[in-house]
């Protein structure tokens, strides 16, 4: 129970990604783990990755980092396209895995993945970090404790970042579609997974998806690229519940609105806002208002939704330490609370509901059971 949990990171660049920005600090700000290893593709990154951290362990390849005894939990940040290659190692070496997400670069990929798994002792975690976050888990127990009474519709609207009318160099492979990193694959699982956790999965959807913008300009030089990925996301249908639901996922910020998640019932409503389209990384609103109350108010979270150490930095890193702390748990104590490949080939099953209702105009239904 005392014991420090090993954390190998792939991926883990000194001076951008997603590594540095959320995975770092959050297992910094943790008691129950310590990073003993990080890897990258070049040993110059590697070592400067060590010295910038202090970590005691730097490869420039992935083999040592995955069968190092020091290493409990391998942390995967790379690019989706190198999620297969990276996960199977480190399943074969008997390792507990937290992935980004997500899983697989298809639901094909996904399902070989939650498979191997599923044939080791070990735990594992899907970045859907939203689970995670205090107030989702918050909103998710007062529909459950009839807040606002029997679901009737939600509605959701967010702006991300990319793609938009710019980009950096670093970021160019979303704009390919064949790299699995884009609006659909990422931001939408992101969302639709939030959604879902919270109302009950989708028992028919429709969707549409459009790229309005299908040159998009290099920051750095001013070239323009083709984009081929999605930039506009609409999904609609039914939920379980029998609730009515929609998500519309626009590329780019807007000067209007960026995060906008209404719930209403026949009792009440909630509403969540935000500045920024990243209701799985930043901090959101949270009003809400039932039976006479005619406007909404501030609702506040409890303190029993905040699983992490005050100290623990805000931002990009605090979900990721929440789901970490569910992670420790259940590898400390055999518990299952972490949602891991299992939850992630559900959500790769909507994907593949969402593409093929837009490509066919049809409704279209996915598996939620394994």
């Amino acid at each position: 129970m005392n014991k420090k949990i090993g954390v190998g990171i792939i991926g883990a660049n000194p001076d951008r990604g997603w590594a540095q920005a959320a995975h770092i600090p959050a297992l910094f700000a943790l008691p129950q783990y310590e990073i003993r290893a990080i890897s990258t593709s070049q040993r110059q990154t590697a070592t400067a990755a060590k010295e910038r951290f202090n970590l005691p362990l730097a490869f420039d390849n992935y083999t040592e980092l995955v069968t190092h005894p020091d290493v409990d939990l391998v942390t995967i940040a790379v690019k989706v396209p190198h999620h297969r290659e990276l996960v199977t190692a480190a399943i074969k070496a008997g390792k507990h895995i937290y992935c980004e997400w997500p899983l697989g670069n298809s639901l094909a990929e996904t399902v070989e993945l939650a498979d191997l798994a599923r044939t080791k002792n070990i735990h594992t975690a899907i970045g859907l970090q939203g689970r995670a976050a205090p107030v989702i888990n918050w909103v998710r127990d007062l529909i459950a404790q009839g807040y606002i009474g029997t679901v009737l519709s939600t509605s959701m609207v967010a702006s991300g970042e990319y793609p938009s009318d710019v980009i950096d160099s670093a970021n160019t492979y979303m704009l390919d579609k064949q790299n699995g990193a884009n609006l659909l694959t990422i931001h939408s699982g992101h969302y639709a997974d939030v959604i879902t956790y919270c109302l009950g999965e989708f028992i028919e959807l429709n969707a549409t998806l459009a790229t309005q913008r299908r040159q998009v300009k290099l920051i750095e030089t001013g070239e323009m690229i083709t984009a081929t990925s999605p930039d506009q996301v609409v999904i609609n249908g039914i939920l379980n519940s029998k609730a009515v639901a929609s998500l519309h996922l626009r590329g780019g910020h807007s000067r209007g609105t960026n995060l906008l998640w209404e719930i209403n019932g026949t009792e009440g409503d909630l509403l969540l806002t935000g500045d920024i389209g990243y209701i799985n990384m930043l901090d959101v609103t949270l009003q809400g208002a039932r039976g006479k109350e005619d406007t909404l108010s501030p609702i506040s979270i409890p303190d029993q939704y905040r699983w992490v150490p005050l100290e623990t930095p805000k931002g990009s890193p605090f979900n990721v330490a929440q789901l970490y702390t569910q992670l420790a748990r259940d590898i400390l104590e055999g518990t299952n609370f972490c949602s891991g490949f299992d939850a992630a080939v559900i959500r790769h099953r909507m994907l593949d509901a969402i593409q093929t209702a837009a490509d066919s105009g049809t409704r279209q239904t996915y598996k939620i059971d394994l």
